[in-house]
């Protein structure tokens, strides 16, 4: 499919959820009779490895700045890979990486809340959405959400999936908060998954993920394609990019998609340098008509789209960036920053650099994946 046909349909499925359509989905019905046998066969092999539940990454990261500052507010929404399924330990959950780097970034202590759930679509935004404006310790000034691997495998329509995060991007951004939405991952990488299965859930994935960057940006958001980003080095590499459960990332995996957000989180903020804001050509990025920019992103590994003009003849325009990567540390929290710093007096006490000291955050038990 061509970018143009990918921006079509995009522009297509984003209208419908903004005007109330609901009948256009990711699957034509011819194809449901063969996706169904297929999706039996796939479910014998994905999902039988052991998938721990998520380790609780909530708390303070980068420590070592606290007293100088107040710290920075970063919640985490969407599904099991927002909530870090498929990994032991706090520290390499993608809500921890980003809190880390976060951290380093703006020389200041993050405070961390995830309130993602494993299992969740795209309507489970609305809930999610209350507990992040709710939040006793106050308004996260940026929000990230990574959300629609399960809306593809249980068919949600498009549209519907689309109309939850664009509402649930407006209301964030209307309170105040910074949202950075990491779109659907490329479900055609799944090892086990067969043809002609593979092939649709490529495609399907790659249209929802082009329509939520169209409704994040449209509502003030920026939007981070992680499915072509994750999709070569996860075929190339399965073993190592894929959990136990060989359908969950691994912790490098999650570092992976790390390493894309972090620069769209810190710019969000205003903390990447000006210069780096600004179009370079060297590196195709500019300006387009945002249904373009989203289709092109849907294809590109970790390219970002924002709003940059006021709707013209062709629509809303985007500006389309290829940041370049940004490693992040590997720390877990610090829940009580007091006990850290009398864990760092006493003899022989090791400590990471700008976070807490590892500290294994190992899970009581295991459940069926689902992203």
């Amino acid at each position: 499919m061509s970018s143009m046909s990918r921006a079509r349909v995009a522009r297509r499925i984003a209208a419908g959820a903004a005007y109330g359509g609901g009948g256009i989905g990711l699957l034509g019905a011819a194809t449901v009779g063969v996706v169904l046998a297929e999706l039996q066969l796939a479910k014998r092999q994905v999902g039988h490895g052991p998938s721990p539940h998520p380790p609780s990454a909530d708390g303070l990261y980068g420590y070592a700045y606290a007293g100088a500052e107040e710290p920075l507010r970063l919640t985490m929404l969407g599904d099991s890979t927002a909530a870090g399924q498929g990994v032991h330990r706090a520290r390499q959950t993608p809500g921890a990486l980003l809190a880390s780097g976060l951290a380093a970034v703006a020389e200041r202590p993050v405070r961390l809340r995830n309130v993602a759930l494993p299992g969740a679509q795209s309507d489970d935004l609305d809930r999610q959405v209350v507990l992040a404006v709710g939040d006793p310790d106050g308004l996260p000034e940026v929000c990230v959400i990574m959300v629609g691997a399960n809306d593809v495998t249980h068919r949600m329509p498009a549209t519907r999936s689309v109309r939850h995060l664009s509402a649930a991007v407006r209301r964030l951004r209307t309170a105040g908060a910074e949202v950075v939405v990491g779109t659907c991952p490329d479900l055609g990488t799944i090892e086990p998954v067969q043809q002609p299965l593979r092939w649709i859930a490529r495609r399907a994935s790659r249209q929802l993920a082009a329509a939520q960057t169209i409704g994040t940006v449209e509502q003030g958001g920026r939007a981070v394609s992680l499915g072509d980003l994750l999709g070569p080095e996860f075929e190339a590499n399965p073993r190592e990019l894929f959990g136990p459960d060989n359908y969950h990332p691994s912790a490098e995996g999650y570092a992976t998609a790390a390493m894309a957000i972090l620069p769209t989180v810190c710019a969000a903020l205003g903390l990447w340098p000006a210069a780096e804001e600004r179009p370079d050509v060297s590196r195709r990025e500019g300006f387009l008509p945002v249904a373009r920019a989203a289709a092109e992103a849907a294809a590109e590994p970790g390219t970002e789209v924002t709003a940059a003009m006021p709707t013209g003849p062709r629509g809303p325009w985007a500006l389309l960036k290829r940041r370049r990567r940004r490693r992040v540390p590997a720390t877990d929290p610090a829940r009580d920053p007091a006990a850290h710093q009398a864990a760092d007096a006493a003899p022989g006490s090791t400590t990471d650099s700008a976070a807490g000291p590892a500290r294994d955050s190992s899970p009581a038990g295991s459940r069926e994946p689902s992203a």
